[in-house]
């Protein structure tokens, strides 16, 4: 009996040896950033059952572009894994639509100045999903093996916002290899924002770099704190594989480090749409000194419940990002951003190619330059109206560039854009 104690005792201490020694392995292969196969494997299969959920899916269509559109009940979707929405009730329409001061012009005084505003996705070419459910892009292995990491797959880089000491957007923008050209207001209490946004197919060199047009709505003090709603149109190659141009969305409350993600590849935005799919590509696509096509995107705080709600274009309420999930932008903005980012990678010691906008410089105007028109606040009273007090910045004015204006149909507006690395860009 003692020989059978201590031969098991002596098994189990083997035992243990071993799997101190895999448990060692596998920290040290985390620490020195990656994991083991094994656990990897796990990681993602983990994962793939995570943001979305084909098996709930009623009905899957596949894109011309390769995704996959899952049909997910509306009640099944990622929006409910979120702790603080356990128990939220589906609000399927904004209580109030904020309204306009003056009718809005589609068409600049210069009669040749037209665009159209459309947001057709290519999904659409094969399918939509019936009442009651609502589209989601299927994330699968290759989007998980593209990431930097499968914890951090769908969410902005950590270190994307810096600690400033002052409330000043150079201090805000300028970080990480990050480079900008926006217009925004501050030091105000702003409940939405609202813009038409030519869209277009910017080249972008790295697969980890992106190339963006976009609405930030923010709240905190660009701290730990920092609250954030975004929305618009991006070419990402590391998050989607390709350089299709594509609708977005992206949320935090503490600065990038913990919360948010994009689309819906975590919890949190309740959507409410069966039409459009966030992650979806967008077409047609302006070209230079071609057609152009915009969309137009508004964001706003339902005033009675609290949710902030997003729209795109004139018909498509698509859903929203509930009050819960936020501190600051629980009751206001206090800055709102408008314009486009980039990632410069440098890898090689020299700025990147990649363009942003149109790839060409905001001088170069219309049907030449990316665009934003018909910028707008939301305030108090629910009232759509022109910003007081726009300001310009850009990081690098050689490499990409802003340029603002105000009057006629377009009201406020500015054009942006350049090609990032030229002979005054090295």
């Amino acid at each position: 009996m003692g020989c059978h104690r201590s031969f098991v005792s002596s098994l189990t201490m083997a035992s243990l040896a071993v799997a101190l020694v895999l448990t060692a392995a596998i920290i040290t292969a985390s620490a020195a950033g990656g994991d083991s196969p094994d656990l990897h494997e796990v990681k993602v299969r983990r994962h793939l059952k995570m943001p979305n959920k084909p098996k709930t899916a009623l009905e899957s269509i596949k894109s011309p572009d390769g995704d996959i559109i899952d049909c997910i009940p509306i009640n099944q979707q990622p929006a409910f894994e979120h702790p603080l929405l356990k128990t939220h009730t589906i609000q399927m329409k904004p209580s109030f639509h904020p309204e306009e001061v003056f009718a809005e012009s589609k068409v600049s005084s210069n009669t040749t100045k037209q665009s159209k505003d459309v947001l057709s996705q290519l999904w659409h070419m094969n399918g939509k999903c019936r009442e009651n459910t609502v589209p989601i892009r299927r994330t699968r292995r290759e989007d998980l093996t593209r990431a930097n990491s499968i914890e951090n797959y769908g969410k902005k880089n950590k270190k994307s916002i810096p600690q400033p000491k002052s409330y000043d957007p150079a201090s805000v923008l300028t970080h990480n290899n990050h480079q900008h050209a926006i217009v925004y207001v501050e030091k105000g209490k702003f409940y939405g924002a609202k813009a038409k946004m030519n869209v277009w197919k910017p080249v972008v060199q790295m697969h980890n770099e992106f190339s963006l047009g976009q609405i930030w709505v923010l709240g905190g003090s660009f701290d730990a704190d920092l609250n954030s709603i975004e929305a618009g149109w991006q070419v990402s190659p590391q998050l989607y594989g390709d350089s299709n141009t594509r609708l977005f969305t992206y949320w935090t409350s503490d600065a990038y480090q913990r919360t948010g993600c994009y689309n819906l590849l975590c919890s949190g935005f309740v959507q409410t749409n069966k039409d459009i799919a966030l992650g979806g590509s967008i077409s047609p696509i302006s070209s230079y000194d071609g057609s152009q096509y915009d969309i137009t995107i508004l964001i706003w705080k339902d005033p009675k419940e609290g949710n902030w709600w997003l729209k795109m274009g004139k018909k498509y309420v698509i859903g929203y990002w509930p009050a819960s999930l936020f501190t600051h932008l629980s009751d206001s903005a206090s800055m709102i951003q408008w314009g486009g980012e980039v990632v410069n990678s440098r890898e090689d010691g020299r700025h990147t190619t990649t363009q942003m906008g149109s790839g060409h410089f905001a001088e170069e105007g219309w049907k030449k330059a990316s665009y934003f028109s018909h910028v707008q606040t939301v305030d108090g009273s629910n009232t759509l109206r022109d910003p007081v007090g726009l300001q310009v910045f850009a990081d690098q004015e050689r490499c990409y560039n802003v340029k603002s204006g105000s009057g006629g149909p377009w009201r406020s507006y500015f054009f942006y854009g350049g090609p990032g690395r030229n002979p005054n860009c090295p």
